[in-house]
């Protein structure tokens, strides 16, 4: 299927739709102004990205929480308030601060008039991550609960609101609480649909407030988090390999950094302004990256290559900038040129900085700068041994990329599509194996945002070798190549990357070897969590007699009660449960076996996705040396020992 077939089914339609178009009629009565509560409910997209369930660490209702706690650490980062109390349900979330609580009179502006705030006054809160005055108001418009209490000097007020609708106010009264802010909502389930509050999101998200605010607390239901030695620990906390020499941590006035290097390809980064974590980084972190490989080119006095010296570096960047722009309202990205109305810009603070503090470290740690030197020579010598490979398979990439058929494209990618990052990050790429599986896929993905890549066979156990072979082997530099890889995963095409394999002994081990790739040569990519596994039913549970009335006639079972799609043997008992002797049971085997339209849902809204993580606690450098690795007696006699011989099952 060539790409131009993939999409002339379209051309009619769209030609119909401008037909429909020029039939419409524009008036006055077509225009509209919304109040503040309705245009964030309609559009809650512009204020806190995507919405989700709760199942990506970017779904919205993390934002939410991080737009109520921004307001917390903005008052602890002046100084007030050394303790917030956070407590989460699957659905409801409380923060408690201990800072100097709202002005009373305000409080009911604060929390539903758009524009209003107090970080307007950069004297009040001279570095806030909040400048807009929008994100507790985006959190009142999107909750069905949304409760506000404010505490000043033995006084009290408080408002209760309904999807940003004033509920309920109370006039000051007396109390003897301290001071601070009380906020409990939560979030509009017919906004975030089937939406539950994952503990393995909002851990992290804690974890990295306390590390940019030294001395701060954070008691998430019950339990206390807190941090000495900022991004220090930081680093410590994330890294899934050894450092190869002790993590260098300097810090001065406004800014803060640490760095090492591991025996890991590609760059790891976590930056921050104010105490926002800018995942997709900005300003900061491209200044900080370019003043980090000068400084070090120096002083060593080679001609060393940037990509070279960064190579397996880890490192942390956080500063403090005054007025911050950032290039969305989610805050991913810094957009600042300055520190500040008054201040430099943001790359020659960062340089002056990383030059004189990074230098100095250097001619007093003569045993770290020599371990970083010879990591670098290493970095050195393997791309220069791959130097001819790289060339050949880069060339050979580039000519099929597009029009091979291992690599059915997506439309925005297609039409290089300019300045619609909603779409961009809504895209993703499903990896199968065989034409059966991506047949499937392909003929009811969405083409707009969902891009298909297809194996030939079982790919390379890529374990224990080095880079070189991702250039070697035509299916791993076609993969390369088709996620925009090679120098980093800033180039990265797709959001998600989505391993699709069959529910067998197969399929799993296919599923095993992309893994291994990913984690050997790209672990930043698993890191910053783009790598996903596709959950796919392993049985249908249909109503007999209702499969045979429509057998033949073209009608699907889709979203009839009397047919279940299973993910687990317990919803397979469930459903049999509920049809009784009815029951008609099928196992799929493959994604092949499932029809087109049966896997519609599969890959659509609703989706079911286990994101790949890699945490230091997951030990996975063991895992893959065992199951990965040459040591075959050993696994062979762990399976042996761990062989579980179950019954057949009559399923038809």
């Amino acid at each position: 299927m060539s790409q131009d077939d993939i999409f002339s089914s379209d051309f009619a339609e769209n030609e119909q739709n401008a037909n429909a178009r020029e039939e419409v009629a524009y008036t006055e009565d077509n225009i509209v102004t919304l109040d503040w509560r309705e245009h964030i409910r309609r559009r809650p997209g512009m204020y806190i990205g995507k919405l989700g369930d709760g199942s990506n660490f970017d779904d919205g209702i993390y934002v939410l929480l991080k737009e109520v706690l921004d307001n917390s650490i903005d008052e602890y980062m002046m100084g007030y308030g050394r303790q917030i109390t956070v407590d989460v349900t699957e659905t409801t979330v409380s923060v408690r601060d201990y800072g100097r609580g709202i002005p009373l009179g305000k409080l009911i502006e604060v929390a539903s008039k758009m524009n209003t705030g107090g970080k307007y006054d950069s004297k009040a809160f001279k570095k806030s991550v909040g400048l807009n005055g929008v994100g507790i108001k985006a959190v009142n418009a999107l909750s069905s609960d949304f409760i506000i209490r404010s505490v000043r000097d033995g006084q009290a007020r408080q408002a209760v609101f309904c999807e940003g609708k004033l509920i309920s106010e109370e006039e000051p009264f007396a109390t003897d609480e301290p001071n601070g802010t009380y906020v409990n909502f939560t979030p509009d389930s017919t906004i975030f649909r089937g939406y539950v509050y994952r503990e393995e999101y909002i851990v992290p998200l804690f974890k990295n407030y306390t590390f940019l605010n030294t001395g701060l607390s954070i008691i998430y239901n019950g339990k206390r988090y807190h941090s000495r030695n900022g991004l220090l620990d930081l680093l410590r906390e994330n890294m899934t390999k050894e450092p190869l020499y002790p993590i260098i941590h300097l810090k001065g006035e406004d800014i803060e950094i640490a760095l090492t290097h591991a025996n890991q390809y590609g760059e790891e980064y976590y930056s921050f302004v104010n105490g926002q974590h800018t995942t997709q980084g900005g300003t900061h972190l491209a200044a900080f990256k370019e003043s980090v490989s000068r400084t070090l080119k120096d002083y060593f006095g080679r001609n060393f290559e940037y990509s070279d010296i960064r190579n397996g570096m880890i490192a942390a960047i956080a500063i403090k900038v005054e007025e911050p722009v950032f290039e969305s309202q989610t805050k991913t990205k810094l957009g600042s040129r300055d520190m500040g109305p008054d201040g430099p810009t943001v790359a020659k603070f960062i340089s002056d900085f990383v030059k004189k503090e990074l230098d100095n470290y250097l001619h007093k740690n003569l045993e770290t700068a020599e371990i970083i030197l010879k990591k670098v020579q290493e970095s050195e010598r393997e791309r220069k041994a791959m130097a001819g490979v790289t060339k050949l398979a880069r060339e050979r990439a580039k000519k099929v990329n597009l029009h091979n058929r291992k690599l059915l494209d997506c439309r925005i990618h297609l039409n290089d599509v300019k300045g619609d990052e909603e779409k961009k990050a809504a895209s993703s790429i499903f990896i199968t194996e065989g034409d059966s599986a991506a047949g499937s896929i392909t003929k009811i993905r969405n083409v707009e945002t969902q891009a298909v890549f297809s194996l030939r066979g079982k790919p390379l156990n890529s374990y224990g070798l080095t880079q070189k072979v991702v250039y070697e082997n035509e299916e791993f530099n076609l993969l390369q190549a088709a996620l925009n890889i090679e120098e980093g995963i800033d180039g990265l095409r797709y959001n998600k990357v989505i391993i699709a394999t069959d529910a067998d002994v197969d399929g799993m081990h296919i599923r095993l070897l992309m893994l291994t790739f990913f984690l050997q040569f790209f672990p930043d990519l698993v890191k910053k969590g783009h790598v996903y596994v596709l959950q796919t039913p392993l049985f249908r549970v249909r109503n007999r007699d209702t499969a045979r009335r429509n057998k033949g006639k073209g009608k699907s079972d889709k979203g009839k009660e009397e047919t279940y799609y299973c993910y687990s043997d317990e919803e397979r008992i469930a459903a049999i449960d509920k049809l009784g002797s009815k029951a008609e049971i099928t196992r799929f085997k493959g994604l092949g076996e499932i029809s087109p339209e049966e896997f519609r849902d599969f890959i659509g809204p609703d989706i079911r996705l286990d994101r790949v993580t890699l945490r230091k606690e997951d030990g996975v450098a063991e895992l893959l040396e065992f199951y990965m690795g040459k040591n075959t007696s050993e696994r062979q006699t762990f399976i042996i020992d761990n062989l579980v011989v179950e019954d057949d099952e009559d399923i038809s």
